[in-house]
Parts: structure tokens; C-alpha cells; sequence
């Protein structure tokens, strides 16, 4: 399991450089790209803490990254009828032709990125690091779903 975490803490910092330098002509990084996936995921628009909280990450760095997406015009903010200061985070127009472009340049490089490597084998390793993710949450991890 050892070997497992430190391939993994090697492959999230590759993961992160390769997604860098795929969107740096948008703008992005792979922080930034992240995020606006999440907005794009969620079935309604979220508070900054709920995006942190989606992401694994704190929130302070997740306001700060969408303060600077929010001034670059690629998200807004909408009053939260639930909560007055926690305003909900929306993508904006041009926000989602940028998500949009970015997802068009992952689709060869992760097809590249997937070639020779059985379906099999993937879905094993998602049920896997789900499984991880969802103990390392307190969840307990015993049923890895999608």
C-alpha cells in the first residue's frame, strides 16, 4: 500500500503538469480547470464551501481561485437564497466555451493517455482509489460505486 500512495503523490503531481500545459493557451491551469469541471458537474450552482468540500480541498484556496476566475469573467456570482454571504458560483458564458475548448484538447490526449491499458484494469483501479478516497472522507469505502 506504501508503493501504491507514493506512485499515486508522483502520479497527481504529473497529472497536474501535463493538465497545465495542456489549457495554458486557455488561461487555465489545472486548478482552474478543475473547478470549473465541478461547477459543470454539480445539478445546481454551489457555494464556494460546497465546491471546496466536492474537491477535497479548503476553501479559503478554492475562494481564492474563484475570486480570480470571477474577475477574468469565466464564473459569477448569484445570491444564495438559503444563505445571504455564502453567494453560489455559476459559470459564465464565456466560462463555459473555455470549459468547453478544454475538454476538447483532454479527449486525444486521454485516449492517448489510456492506450494499451485493458477497460478492465481501469475500472478495477477507479473502484480502487474511490474506494481510498471514500475512507480517507470517513465514509468507510466499502462499496466503491461510480
Amino acid at each position: 500500500m506504501s508503493k501504491l500512495v507514493l506512485e499515486l503523490f508522483s502520479l497527481n503531481n504529473r497529472m497536474i503538469a501535463a493538465g497545465d500545459k495542456l489549457v495554458a493557451d486557455l488561461g487555465l491551469t489545472s486548478a482552474r480547470w478543475q473547478i470549473l469541471g465541478t461547477i459543470v458537474a454539480a445539478d445546481r450552482p454551489q457555494p464556494v464551501a460546497w465546491l471546496a468540500r466536492d474537491l477535497g480541498a479548503h476553501r479559503q484556496n478554492i475562494q481564492r481561485i474563484v475570486n480570480d476566475l470571477e474577475k477574468e469573467g469565466l464564473v459569477a456570482f448569484q445570491p444564495n437564497p438559503h444563505h445571504r454571504r455564502a453567494q453560489l458560483v455559476v459559470l459564465s458564458d464565456k466560462g463555459r466555451q473555455v470549459y468547453e475548448t478544454a475538454m476538447r484538447l483532454q479527449a486525444p490526449w486521454i485516449n492517448e493517455l489510456s492506450e494499451d491499458l485493458r477497460v478492465e484494469d481501469i475500472e478495477t483501479t477507479h473502484k480502487v482509489l474511490t474506494a481510498l478516497r471514500r475512507k480517507l472522507e470517513g465514509d468507510g469505502g466499502s462499496e466503491a460505486q461510480d
